[in-house]
């Protein structure tokens, strides 16, 4: 999907929630609107979570903690991605990763059962949920191939690149990544180690490919999509 066509679809899901917010929480009396600052979470692994959460706006970090006591980044989430059980039984079930603010979060939550009958009732909504987790799914796809397949300075530009895709600002130098980032932050979303990454990156900001500061990365994605495709 384009990213255009993309951003037109989430403006009118926005209309669908704003317009009729109030009209919603008379036939689905959970939903709420919930701020979140930065850092909060949504939900902590092992939570029994028993909402479903619709992200509004700002960036959610989803990541699991190992049995060995190591945090690892799974992904990082936006605008209308939707978390939480998509199952009925939820209230029995731990949730395998905590979700985090990064900056301001605003998001939607409400009921398994008001989610339900929400979708059942709007179509077009449903229709947007389905298509939101079938590219998720996709998304997860492609990164396992490219775990399993490609070496780690290919992995790390593809992921640059999607980033910049998703949460970029245009700027001079191509796109600008305003969400903080740490190294080991990357290399969970490539499946790589911190000093690895640590050591591409600073060999393509040699080459002029992107630039970084402990807040911000500058992505060059003509340079960067053109050592994608001679690799």
């Amino acid at each position: 999907m384009a990213l255009s066509e993309h951003n037109a679809k989430l403006e009118s899901m926005d209309a669908f929630f704003e317009c009729g917010f109030e009209q919603l929480k008379q036939h689905y009396p959970s939903i709420q609107e919930v701020n979140a600052a930065s850092k909060d979470c949504l939900y902590r692994q092992g939570d029994h979570c028993v909402y479903i959460i619709w992200i509004k706006s700002g960036i959610v970090k989803l990541s699991h903690l190992t049995a060995q006591g190591t945090e690892i980044t799974i992904a990082l989430l936006r605008k209308g991605d939707v978390i939480g059980h998509l199952q009925g039984d939820s209230i029995h079930q731990e949730m395998e990763e905590t979700a985090q603010a990064l900056g301001e979060v605003s998001y939607y939550r409400l009921a398994y059962s008001d989610f339900k009958a929400l979708l059942s009732h709007h179509a077009e909504l449903a229709w947007h949920v389905f298509e939101e987790t079938y590219a998720r799914k996709q998304k997860i796809e492609r990164k396992l191939r490219t775990i399993l397949t490609q070496p780690v300075e290919m992995r790390l530009a593809a992921t640059l690149l999607e980033l910049a895709e998703m949460f970029g600002i245009r700027c001079t130098h191509g796109y600008a990544l305003e969400i903080h980032l740490t190294q080991q932050d990357v290399a969970d979303l490539i499946g790589a180690s911190r000093s690895v990454v640590s050591t591409i990156l600073n060999d393509l900001r040699n080459r002029g490919m992107l630039d970084y500061t402990r807040d911000q990365i500058c992505i060059n994605d003509a340079a960067l999509s053109d050592l994608c495709h001679t690799k």
